[in-house]
């Protein structure tokens, strides 16, 4: 095994499934995607700490755990169509690429965008179709979705996300609360009806736009 295959393993073993990450298809996903494509080459040393990294323009890729316990709870099927809020580096897409048939995902920062789609086409992650804009209002033209994931912190569950998962157990998931700390919930769609989870505190950076931080810039 190569030094990055061997940290990978050592991640899924170590910082994984000792905290509850126990879906096989997330864990397999996690030990085979190359996290460090995902950084500038100065960070990689850093891709498989236990801790979140620090990108361009106020943005972070999250720890290595934070991807795989969302990923786990959106609950994905092999014939699923999944929408991201918030591309990132696109780590998190190219996880949710390997989960699912179909990834939409859109980013509010053009620069960012462009970089990730570049690394998740050099992975061959042909499943996925990516867009700049405001994820706050979903991408209503595609909905609907059997699972959305918002890697962004929300003052609320956007009423459009609702709106564009599948009535009958659709997904989203999603951190909500101030903007210095939130908790990561789990809506499950019935109807006309949401149930909701809380499943951990979380901190994420805003998610801005029209249904999330209105009047923001990213930083």
């Amino acid at each position: 095994m190569t030094d990055r295959e061997l940290q990978r393993e050592w991640m899924v073993e170590h910082q994984l499934r000792p905290r509850g990450i126990e879906d096989p298809r997330v864990l397999e996903a996690m030990a085979e995607i190359p996290r460090e494509l995902f950084l500038p080459v100065d960070q990689a040393a850093a891709a498989y700490e236990d801790a979140a990294v620090p990108l361009s323009q106020g943005q972070t890729l999250s720890q290595p755990f934070m991807v795989a316990a969302m990923s786990q709870a959106l609950q994905l099927t092999p014939r699923d169509r999944v929408l991201e809020i918030g591309t990132g580096s696109g780590y998190q897409t190219a996880v949710l690429s390997r989960l699912a048939a179909e990834v939409f995902t859109i980013e509010y920062l053009p620069e960012l965008s462009r970089a990730a789609v570049a690394v998740l086409r050099e992975l061959g992650c042909v499943n996925v179709r990516a867009r700049v804009g405001d994820g706050s209002g979903g991408w209503p033209e595609e909905a609907p979705f059997d699972a959305i994931l918002v890697t962004a912190g929300a003052p609320a569950l956007p009423a459009s996300l609702k709106q564009q998962v599948r009535e009958d157990g659709g997904r989203i998931v999603i951190p909500v609360g101030p903007r210095t700390l939130q908790t990561l919930y789990r809506f499950v769609r019935h109807g006309t009806e949401v149930e909701r989870e809380a499943l951990m505190d979380c901190r994420f950076v805003p998610l801005v736009g029209e249904e999330g931080w209105r009047g923001e810039t990213p930083e």
